[in-house]
């Protein structure tokens, strides 16, 4: 009997064992099939640490900026480039020193080496603004090839370079027709900063705009043959408005600052006296009141802000534009007329620059950016 017992509970351990093991079996069947729903979840959950950063990618993206000699409170180009950086470190969230920054350049020989600071400093994106850092940025560029660049109003051939320039001529061009419709000596000038290609670009439309109107009116001009001195502009102004121009258009940086400051001098000196000034990149508007009276005509306002702002934003969504050349004009927004001044700028001047603006735009008219296309557009009137 008690070996029967026996018999009885050895057999019922085994039974017992063996639906053990059955049941460690189907449990380690579920947690395979656990295990294959889980390693989709991963993927899903990589997919949530993606969009994670993808969301951070702003604050993770750093940009800034190389000024040429004007500096960064130029009232024109370097300020406007430099608004645009700042409002594009606003929108992502960026912190100036770390998400966004410039560098100061008091002359040529400060741009290489805030190009290498920047770069020192892990910048993502930096900029170079003037045509007269290409060969910095040319240099640099070639020299830290995983770093992205990009040079306003010139154009470097390199894949880690988006180039900017900006139909200049095309505004210019307006604005020659605005100070055609307002002076009334028949004579206008044209400060320009240092001379280039790209000065004359505006030069030339301007001309081109004035002339177009009257052939008759004579256009001063003038090279400061610097973008930073700021007396030499007071001292250019002085002679052109001394010689008969009422109106005088620059494209010269800070030393039009000096031209704002000599027409509002005369203006203190003389509330009659009939003396204009048109600005140049952003509406200078600001820059011509005296007293109740502004100075400022018009601005011939090339959004370099919003280029800078593109770009930054390309760079940082990952589709930074290296090795493409972007030409921006009046059909992009790139390029307009400021009319801010209602009093000066009158509405008959606004519709006229409107027609001149839809013949350019439809192609009717070329504006000129060179001295030769200048003298065959002349000879064509």
């Amino acid at each position: 009997m008690k070996n029967k017992l026996m018999l009885m509970l050895a057999m019922l351990l085994a039974a017992v064992l063996v639906l053990g093991a059955c049941g460690s079996s189907d449990d380690d069947t579920s947690g395979d099939d656990n295990n294959d729903q889980g390693s989709e979840e991963p993927a899903e959950d990589e997919g949530t640490e993606d969009e994670g950063t993808d969301e951070e990618t702003g604050s993770d993206f750093s940009v800034a900026m190389v000024t040429d000699e004007g500096g960064v409170d130029d009232r024109s180009f370097n300020q406007s480039a430099w608004e645009g950086i700042q409002a594009f470190g606003e929108e992502n969230g960026l912190e100036r020193g770390t998400g966004f920054d410039y560098a100061q350049s008091e002359n040529a020989a400060d741009f290489l080496p805030n190009f290498n600071s920047l770069v020192n400093q892990g910048y993502n994106l930096i900029f170079g603004v003037g045509y007269q850092l290409k060969n910095a940025v040319t240099e640099v560029a070639m020299q830290n090839p995983e770093t992205h660049f990009s040079i306003i109003d010139d154009v470097v051939e390199a894949d880690n370079v988006a180039s900017v320039t900006f139909a200049e001529e095309e505004g210019s061009f307006l604005a020659g027709v605005a100070a055609a419709l307002k002076t009334e000596t028949n004579n206008v000038g044209f400060v320009g900063g240092v001379t280039s290609p790209l000065i004359k670009r505006f030069e030339s439309g301007f001309v081109a705009g004035v002339k177009s109107v009257n052939p008759e009116i004579e256009v001063q001009i003038q090279y400061a043959e610097s973008f930073s001195d700021e007396g030499m502009g007071r001292s250019i102004a002085n002679n052109m408005y001394s010689s008969g121009a009422d109106v005088i258009y620059h494209a010269s940086g800070a030393v039009g600052l000096g031209v704002f400051t000599e027409a509002r001098n005369r203006v203190e000196n003389d509330p009659d006296s009939n003396v204009w000034v048109i600005g140049v990149d952003r509406d200078q508007y600001e820059q011509g009141q005296q007293g109740d009276r502004n100075v400022t005509l018009t601005s011939m306002v090339k959004r370099v802000d919003v280029a800078v702002q593109e770009v930054a934003t390309r760079a940082m969504n990952g589709d930074f534009p290296g090795g493409e050349h972007l030409v921006l004009g009046i059909e992009d927004g790139a390029i307009s007329i400021a009319d801010t001044n209602e009093e000066a700028y009158t509405q008959e001047i606004a519709d006229a620059v409107a027609e001149w603006q839809e013949k350019l735009v439809n192609g009717d008219v070329d504006a000129p950016g060179t001295d030769e296309a200048l003298e065959e557009f002349l000879d064509n009137l």
